[in-house]
């Protein structure tokens, strides 16, 4: 049973996830909060698998909310999808910097958000390629900055790592590279260990943070 936690500040938005969770299989709603001051009282009450969070809420907004909840190593079991309204904007690429899994659009079909739930849940990322495309452009600006651990990988991790920042899946890259799906995971397993990365999501940030060339 996956247990997904709501957190927005519009009720009729609460209402429908709720409504999605509880009929569909294997799932169940852990709880509702309207704020992010509330959202972090209930992830430390219930601890459940996935928060669906909203990034602009009232008093203390979902990015505060989700940097609270990264911090704290007792919640970090809680994976992070955030349902913006925006496919990108500043606070997406904050949130993707502050530990969020994924991201889907508040108008998604239902059986988009379902995917999320259970691909996040399952501890992979949940980032679109258009999505992806967009933040790269953010990090870009930036430049590049050192990442510890990165000099331990192996020219194989570090491409497949740049490749992962491409939004791909194990499949995809695969395909691309005209190997098997098992090298890919082993690779991207072994990279993820080498830097401390929670899931893909976090080893998308250390590869633009790297400016390590992305394949096109």
């Amino acid at each position: 049973m996956i247990r997904v936690a709501i957190a927005d500040d519009q009720a009729v938005v609460r209402m429908g996830l709720r409504a999605l969770l509880e009929r569909e299989p294997g799932m169940e709603c852990a709880g509702e909060a309207g704020d992010g001051q509330a959202a972090l009282a209930l992830i430390r009450r219930t601890r459940p698998d996935v928060l669906l969070l909203d990034i602009r809420m009232p008093g203390m907004d979902g990015l505060d909310a989700l940097r609270a909840i990264a911090a704290d190593p007792e919640l970090r079991g809680t994976r992070i999808v955030v349902v913006t309204t925006f496919a990108v904007d500043e606070y997406v690429f904050a949130a993707l910097q502050a530990g969020a899994s994924g991201f889907v659009l508040k108008d998604s079909a239902p059986d988009e958000l379902v995917n999320a739930v259970r691909v996040v849940a399952a501890g992979e990322a949940l980032l679109s390629p258009a999505i992806t495309r967009k933040v790269i452009g953010l990090f870009g600006r930036h430049g590049a900055e050192p990442v510890e651990g990165l000099e331990t990988l192996t020219p194989r991790e570090r491409e497949l790592v740049a490749w992962v920042a491409t939004g791909r899946s194990n499949e995809e890259i695969a395909r691309e590279l005209t190997i098997s799906p098992d090298t890919v995971r082993t690779h991207v397993s072994r990279a993820m260990v080498k830097l401390h990365a929670r899931d893909r999501a976090q080893l998308v940030v250390f590869a633009m943070r790297a400016g390590l060339a992305l394949p096109t």
